[in-house]
């Protein structure tokens, strides 16, 4: 770490009898569309006698989908509480510090922990310090550029405990930004499964080709799925879903709206099917496995899964922290192609 991003390093002041803190700098939303890195001072006392650590960031990314409503200043105000992140400063719609995927190395704290590179759900900063409990380490072999779409897999991972696909099962995706991508990818390795992905976006194919998914641009005309799970961000693409779904099928809707209605087609074959809408949300882990999973135990397989190298092709974005305020608004905009940003400290 440098000297101006971490004040005057692990120096031990006798003067003083204590340590200096450390000088960082975070990325704050300051109105609508607007962004800009502010210092911040990450406080060393008594790290030795709490259960806290010190971590400089090496990598964040940009969850597309939920910090683009955050900078758009598009959250209703009924999910100000809600929505907010573990590490949140500032209350919506601004000024507000928002992020939760960054990968960085343990400079002070537990001995066990030092030196170690760990994920978290901590904005984009520089520095920061948080309770040990509130890192988990990379397994090795995983690199830590890959690492910052641990939040997404944890999505994905809890929409298939949602869904409960089975062995066989005929399972379609609409939507592929990197959480659809994933989704589609983790039911792709459960034996004889049929999994198709869709997305209005050619591009994508190249995407979904490399993962070993079957991808089309629209529905296939099949409607006898087993499973149909919507994470396309679009209402249109939750009616879609309702047409490709079989008799007693379960529909995982895992899109968020914010602010936007939603007219959903309910007659035609929705009550003859006995269709099932279910909503999926990573704020609490799937009641199928809650009675034996905790967060950190769901984290902790988020990132086993993430040992593959396919998975970098979701990361088609990158810049220094120093350019964010520069590069969010194109990030965040509805035509952006963007999969994941990742930001380079």
């Amino acid at each position: 770490m440098s000297e101006s991003a971490a004040g005057h390093n692990s120096h031990y002041d006798s003067r003083r009898n204590s340590r200096p803190d450390y000088q960082g700098r975070a990325y704050w939303i300051t109105a609508p569309r607007q962004g800009e890195i502010r210092p911040v001072t990450v406080d060393r006392s008594d790290l030795d006698d709490s259960d806290d650590v010190i971590v400089e960031s090496l990598y964040s990314g940009v969850s597309r989908g939920t910090e683009s409503l955050v900078f758009n200043a598009a959250v209703p105000e009924s999910e100000y509480q809600r929505m907010r992140c573990p590490f949140q400063e500032g209350e919506f719609p601004a000024p507000v510090k928002y992020g939760y995927a960054n990968v960085g190395r343990v400079l002070e704290g537990s001995p066990q922990l030092r030196n170690r590179v760990v994920f978290s759900l901590f904005p984009h900063q520089t520095c920061f310090r948080v309770p040990k409990a509130a890192v988990t380490p990379l397994p090795d072999g995983l690199p830590p550029e890959r690492a910052i779409l641990a939040a997404n897999m944890e999505t994905a991972v809890n929409a298939l405990w949602d869904a409960s696909p089975r062995v066989g099962d005929r399972i379609a995706v609409i939507g592929c930004g990197v959480i659809g991508c994933l989704v589609a990818w983790l039911a792709n390795r459960i034996p004889g499964t049929r999994v198709v992905a869709i997305d209005p976006k050619s591009q994508r194919q190249s995407v979904l080709a490399g993962l070993g998914v079957a991808f089309h641009t629209a529905a296939d005309g099949r409607d006898d799925y087993d499973v149909v799970i919507h994470a396309s961000g679009h209402p249109e693409g939750l009616n879609t879903a309702l047409g490709m779904a079989g008799l007693e099928a379960r529909i995982v809707e895992m899109s968020w709206y914010g602010e936007q209605p939603v007219n959903l087609m309910l007659g035609g074959a929705f009550h003859s099917r006995r269709l099932s809408v279910i909503s999926s949300q990573v704020g609490r882990v799937s009641p199928v496995q809650a009675p034996r999973w905790s967060y950190g135990d769901r984290m902790a397989l988020a990132l086993r899964l993430m040992q593959t190298p396919e998975l970098d092709s979701l990361i088609n974005s990158e810049s220094r922290f120093d350019q964010l305020p520069q590069r969010m608004g194109s990030i965040a905009s509805n035509d952006s192609d963007v999969l994941c940003h990742r930001i380079i400290y």
